[in-house]
């Protein structure tokens, strides 16, 4: 039991991760629970908010559009009317800074203010002027206050110079440049009637470590949406200057108010897995973009930072909170940013992949280590009759073997350039392969200690006896076996790096140093002469030599597998 159980697993991963977790921390990037790490590696879509991540979130405002009677000014205090002055807000300061140095707001007496909300996308101001006459001031998406103004969008007047048609026409120049619009409305009776002011045009220019970001995560098989709540217009040519692709999507025209957000259709799911990004989203949306992309079987990360953004972040594989979230979306989130920008959840998914393959090293140790004692007691004692290790020295290896191999959480690795997954099948036949492997080298030892025993002229040289040969296992199993880790833990030949980490390196180098003590002293098991422990060590090496081979062979086989199955399962061969 005490071999064949892998007792240290949990302990090993647990630190591992958590070691990772500390990592990650140095990145700005905060995990709220471990298992988010193993999700994270494994991500292959990353649905990205454009303002703040994408963006630098640091808007300008630019020339005002008036609209009727209205004049530039009058637009810009109108906005401000419908800000909050404690606001921060980047709308809100853009806003605020561009107020003429005559600030007439002094003049006007707050009443009410209704802030701003994802789904109505729109600040109200309530305030009195000096006449004692009570107005309404909003500010909001162009959509919006068009709807407020009696504007319908897509029924565009034959004259070009209807107010419908002009102000939409406005509204998609400004977009097919990246600008983004902030219609502006007045009314004088309560909410009854508004009166359309203009539009306030706002650049918020891309980060500049965006494209190079999104390049990256390209080339590490992830897969880039934007999901904005701003026009489509503004989403693609942002997306076109950052090289994410063009092909972006109202998210109204895909998840229709009747659909069941928990089942969505095929070809709604279909339309999301194709599509670049998506523009117009509701907070609702988000939810509907990550179950749509889950049943086709992705794993997903999402951003997000409000309130409303919460059940995304929940329902995502991995929920990412930017910096500035809501404590609402921090406590949804898996994964909670502490500084602006894409590159951070992109450093993230790295180091992920990396802890993945640490404990994967650690798996393929285990299981084939666990094969090999097994096997060995139990084919010894059926065929020999021969007990190859006492209770004791069963007891004594565990301890060598795993308190050491808590290391593996420093170790260097080569992170993989494909989002990773459990994949059992090729977990359970490589472990086995080399399992076997190193039953042979264990077998081997065996079948070469009862051969000396039984040659007068090597018994000559060195008298060995049954405890001897039972020391002589211990021994082979305590260094064998650590030198089969620093064989799995990388893909190709051992001799090329990454080499083991210094903390990896000393830990086993130390282990092995007390496993030749206790076996010279004779501590806890029979003592054996230096001579065979000599011969024990160079057979472990050239059967680390050996079992190299075997490992570069069997992976060379694995992989060419992997990509047949690959063709078959392209869409074009099926």
């Amino acid at each position: 039991l005490v071999a064949s159980v892998p007792v240290a697993m949990p302990a090993v991963m647990s630190v591992t991760m958590a070691l990772g977790a500390l990592a990650l921390s140095r990145q700005k990037a905060i995990v709220s629970r471990l298992s988010a790490i193993e999700e994270l590696a494994g991500v292959d879509v990353l649905c990205s908010d454009k303002t703040g991540t994408l963006t630098q979130n640091k808007l300008t405002l630019q020339a005002p559009i008036p609209f009727g009677t209205a004049k530039a000014d009058d637009l810009v205090i109108a906005a401000a009317l419908a800000t909050q002055a404690e606001s921060t807000d980047a709308i809100d300061l853009a806003v605020l800074k561009a107020l003429p140095e005559n600030n007439p707001l002094g003049t006007y007496k707050l009443l009410d203010f209704i802030p701003f909300d994802p789904v109505n996308k729109k600040t109200v101001g309530i305030v009195q002027d000096t006449a004692g006459h009570n107005l309404r001031y909003a500010k909001g998406a162009p959509q919006v206050i068009a709807k407020l103004c009696g504007l319908v969008e897509g029924a565009v007047d034959s004259n070009d110079s209807s107010p419908t048609t002009e102000y939409f026409g406005k509204v998609s120049e400004l977009a097919s440049h990246g600008t983004r619009s902030l219609g502006v409305a007045v009314s004088q009776d309560d909410g009854k009637t508004w009166v359309l002011l203009g539009l306030l045009p706002m650049l918020d220019p891309p980060r500049p470590d965006a494209a190079a970001t999104i390049a990256q995560a390209k080339k590490l098989g992830l897969s880039v949406k934007m999901v904005t709540g701003d026009d489509v217009a503004i989403g693609s040519e942002i997306a076109h200057q950052l090289g994410l692709g063009e092909h972006l999507l109202k998210a109204s025209d895909i998840f229709s108010p009747d659909m069941n957000p928990n089942k969505i259709p095929v070809d709604a799911a279909r339309a999301v897995e194709v599509a670049d990004g998506f523009g117009r989203v509701f907070p609702e949306h988000k939810f509907e973009i990550v179950k749509a992309l889950q049943e086709l079987g992705h794993i997903v990360a999402m951003t997000g930072d409000g309130v409303n953004d919460a059940p995304a972040l929940k329902q995502a594989d991995c929920g990412v909170a930017v910096s500035g979230a809501t404590d609402a979306a921090r406590s949804a989130a898996a994964l909670v940013l502490t500084a602006p920008g894409l590159s951070t959840i992109v450093n993230a998914i790295v180091e992920a992949r990396a802890i993945f393959e640490r404990i994967t090293s650690y798996i393929y140790y285990r299981i084939a280590m666990t094969i090999d004692i097994m096997f060995l007691v139990v084919a010894s004692y059926l065929v020999f009759g021969f007990q190859p290790l006492t209770a004791i020295m069963i007891v004594v290896l565990a301890l060598l073997d795993d308190i050491p191999i808590m290391t593996i959480a420093y170790d260097n690795v080569v992170t993989s350039p494909q989002p990773v997954r459990w994949d059992m099948h090729r977990i359970i036949s490589f472990s086995s392969i080399m399992g076997i492997a190193s039953l042979a080298e264990s077998f081997g030892l065996l079948l070469l200690g009862i051969a000396w025993m039984h040659t007068p002229w090597l018994m000559g040289i060195v008298s060995l006896t049954a405890a001897h040969l039972q020391t002589m296992i211990f021994l082979q199993l305590a260094a064998g076996g650590h030198l089969l880790l620093f064989v799995v833990r990388t893909r190709h030949t051992i001799f090329k790096p990454p080499y083991p980490s210094r903390p990896l390196f000393l830990a086993v180098v130390g282990t092995q140093i007390v496993a030749v003590l206790l076996c010279v002293f004779g501590v806890l098991v029979p003592a054996l002469p230096w001579i065979m422990i000599g011969v024990v060590w160079a057979y472990a090496l050239v059967w680390m030599v050996i079992i190299d081979g075997i490992k570069i062979f069997t992976n060379s086989q694995m992989m060419r597998r992997e990509k047949n199955s690959q063709k078959l399962s392209h869409p074009i061969n099926q």
